[in-house]
């Protein structure tokens, strides 16, 4: 990272520090104790685990972390567990969540079938950063998935999070774990900036290793169409499956989407977002001209850039007022540092913010895809 860590209110007690009985309440205050607890061994751990899956069978939630993002967890298959989640998150009720399973018998606690399609992606990808959308079970309650008669199912690729989920025995709801229209959370500490005293408990595994959300296909026809683009790309299901098409909902406004976290504003800093786009040898003078018409009407701007750019600029915005997620062109690391550089300003003082936006392709379609919906639409081209 090139620029300063999160700190958050995160503890790193080693064994047994959680159990159901402290959810206890602050005195004077409606907010529950939070327990931060960092797992470095899920075997050793293994006693702190089953107490976090006994907490999730009993109605409660627990944030843990995945390959993409923190999630925020309740049983799946209890309606009021998972209309807690919408509660804490302030979440809209019509908004899906995905169902988090273990191992494929699980995914059958959720899916009525594993179409054609399903079987094909699950052996290409699962566990790894795809969700598969499904016909529901009956079983599956429509808090989790907002009135459709699919649901939305994924095997994470974190040991962390399948021990927790085997634990709870109970394909687990888990949106990100963060107040909704937040950027997502990346480490256990973003996630203890939104939601300390609301849940009882986070399970710190470390940051995130792809830092942006699932890649969503729906495989109820006969062609993959991908709802949400993620680190699998549409080439690579392509690959898979022969072929993979993009719904019209990311690329037309009047479209209703299907996916979480693709409906509302999402993804926002806490001051306004805007996209630069353009070609790279234009990008810098761009960036130059917007930054200082901002500051010349007494905005303090701040930046999310390339190592490029954040050196182009450096004469008139100071290193502390610039995130940095990587060189030109690396998507990877864009992607893997992008909310964390979003969060980077909650407490800094800045008025606006410019990012640095990449060409939608592969990788890039998903970076920007969430670029697009942290910014509101703002955006210039150089």
């Amino acid at each position: 990272m090139d620029f300063p860590q999160g700190t958050g209110t995160e503890k790193h007690d080693e064994c047994r520090i959680f159990r159901q009985g402290d959810e206890t309440r602050r005195e004077g205050g409606g907010f529950m104790k939070t327990t931060i607890l960092r797992i470095r061994d899920v075997t050793a751990q293994a006693a702190d685990i089953e107490a976090a899956g006994e907490l999730l069978r009993a109605g409660g939630l627990v944030a843990f972390p995945t390959e993409t993002v923190y999630g925020l967890g309740a049983n799946g298959l209890e309606a009021s567990a998972c209309a807690g989640i919408y509660q804490v998150k302030g979440r809209p009720s019509d908004n899906p969540l995905i169902l988090h399973a273990a191992d494929r018998s699980m995914v059958e606690m959720a899916a009525r079938v594993v179409t054609p399609l399903g079987e094909k992606l699950l052996a290409a990808f699962a566990p790894g950063p795809i969700t598969l959308i499904l016909p529901k079970r009956p079983e599956v309650p429509e808090s989790v998935t907002g009135g459709f008669d699919t649901v939305g199912v994924r095997l994470p690729d974190n040991d962390v999070a399948r021990a927790l989920i085997r634990a709870a025995g109970v394909p687990v709801a888990a949106p990100s774990a963060n107040l909704s229209g937040r950027p997502s959370p990346t480490t256990a500490a973003a996630v203890a900036a939104d939601l300390s005293g609301r849940v009882p408990l986070i399970l710190d595994g470390g940051p995130c290793r792809f830092g942006l959300e699932s890649t969503i296909v729906d495989c109820t026809g006969d062609r993959a169409v991908i709802l949400r683009p993620g680190a699998i790309t549409r080439d690579m299901i392509a690959a898979a499956v022969g072929s993979a098409d993009l719904d019209p909902a990311l690329s037309t406004p009047n479209v209703p989407p299907r996916a979480p976290g693709m409906k509302y504003v999402h993804y926002a800093p806490k001051v306004p977002l805007t996209l630069i786009m353009g070609e790279k040898a234009r990008l810098a003078a761009a960036f130059r001209r917007e930054v200082e018409k901002r500051q010349a009407a007494g905005k303090a701007v701040g930046l999310v850039v390339s190592e490029e750019i954040a050196a182009a600029l450096e004469d008139i915005v100071p290193p502390p007022l610039t995130a940095i997620y990587g060189a030109q062109g690396d998507l990877f690391a864009m992607a893997a540092h992008l909310y964390e550089a979003l969060r980077y300003f909650d407490d800094k003082a800045v008025d606006v913010l410019l990012s640095e936006g990449v060409v939608p392709e592969g990788l890039g379609l998903a970076i920007m895809n969430r670029l697009q919906k942290a910014s509101g639409g703002r955006c210039i081209e150089a």
